[in-house]
């Protein structure tokens, strides 16, 4: 298959215009015309993972940490990253980062890293909002319902758990058919009145291009009037970090040390012990220090994530037990969670889990 196929089928699974400004998730290496066979999904990508990548014929490798964070001025084999671009290039392997989009979405890394340490009813701890949009338009009342199960079958219309979302009023169009149109109904240069049923529904702003084309090839009309408006309401599932519940309440040491167990982290930094049990947990895999206070207001009794300073262990103020299990290690089972994504879209493509270690951190 073509690698912008490939593409599409990882922005499916997370939009890439939900990555953060200062991400560069995407094509990094590789033509989006060329051919792909065989990939190699990784954490980071290290030599170790190329060279794996090469021992096991692959063409192309999907990271989650991107490759290419900052400019290349050029490419000399000077640093590692420019070694590895080189590598790349000589032995036609595409190189695809799907990062902070796949951090942001309901079932990304975190809800991955939520399963890992039993968590249950998870949802985003900080919800973005300006990611919808409203559709609205107009269409003749015998034609409304296969325009709106279009509609759905694109992706709007979801709330929450609710999904054939929409509100539906009916009205009396008009318009007038000027020389050269071919009207589905009316007479040309003649003003016509026709029944309408007004369409509104929502949809996520990435959805844009689907929806509308679903629109239109559904529209009976051969010049569809519709309107779009932005939105400022949550997005529920779209966001940073996640929080859960564990099954029954757990005192407070033996949640470290299923922590430690289940993400196989040889010690953990913690702040003080602020809850003598635990039942409401809130997540962040890889640096998710920012999200503290949100923790607190969510009402989370401990918040396990990675990269936490000092003087952040500070915050926490005794009302939470703040706990850096590491960035590898909060993050270590996303590759198996993209590889179980893209075998459901596509079950005949050869992709195969790294199993290079690539955690540049050692312990003592």
């Amino acid at each position: 298959m073509l690698l912008k196929e490939f593409v599409s089928v990882l922005a499916g699974i997370a939009p890439f215009s939900l990555q953060e400004s200062y991400d560069n998730s995407g094509i990094q290496v590789g033509s989006p015309q060329q051919n792909v066979e065989k990939g190699l999904v990784c954490l980071d990508l290290t030599p170790d993972v190329v060279q794996e990548a090469i021992n096991k014929e692959c063409d192309l490798i999907v990271c989650h940490h991107p490759l290419i964070f900052t400019g290349v001025k050029s490419i000399t084999g000077k640093n590692t990253t420019e070694a590895i671009i080189i590598e790349a290039i000589k032995n036609d392997i595409a190189i695809v980062a799907i990062h902070t989009n796949l951090d942001k979405t309901h079932y990304g890394v975190n809800h991955e890293l939520g399963e890992r340490l039993g968590l249950q009813d998870m949802r985003i701890l900080q919800a973005e909002t300006g990611l919808l949009k409203k559709l609205v338009t107009f269409c003749p009342t015998a034609q409304a319902e296969q325009v709106r199960a279009a509609l759905f079958e694109a992706g709007a219309g979801v709330i929450g758990n609710y999904d054939c979302c929409s509100f539906n009023s009916e009205g009396k169009g008009s318009f007038r058919a000027g020389d050269g149109s071919n009207p589905f109904t009316g007479a040309l240069n003649e003003l016509h009145y026709e029944p309408e049923v007004r369409i509104e529904t929502i949809f996520p702003a990435y959805l844009q291009a689907a929806v509308l084309k679903a629109l239109i090839d559904s529209h009976p009309y051969e010049e569809v009037a519709y309107d779009i408006y932005p939105l400022e309401n949550v997005f529920d599932k779209v966001g940073s970090g996640m929080i859960g519940n564990l099954e029954a309440p757990m005192p407070a040491k033996d949640f470290l040390a299923q922590v430690k167990k289940q993400l196989n982290v040889p010690f953990l930094r913690h702040s003080a012990i602020s809850h003598a049990e635990i039942t409401n947990v809130a997540i962040c895999g890889g640096s998710g220090s920012f999200l503290l206070h949100q923790a607190i207001n969510a009402g989370a009794q401990a918040f396990v994530t990675a990269d936490i300073k000092y003087h952040q262990f500070f915050d926490a103020e005794n009302k939470i037990l703040l706990v850096d299990a590491g960035h590898y290690e909060t993050e270590q089972y996303t590759k198996n969670l993209l590889h179980r994504m893209v075998k459901k879209k596509m079950p005949k493509f050869a992709l195969l889990i790294s199993e290079a270690n690539t955690n540049p951190v050692n312990y003592y």
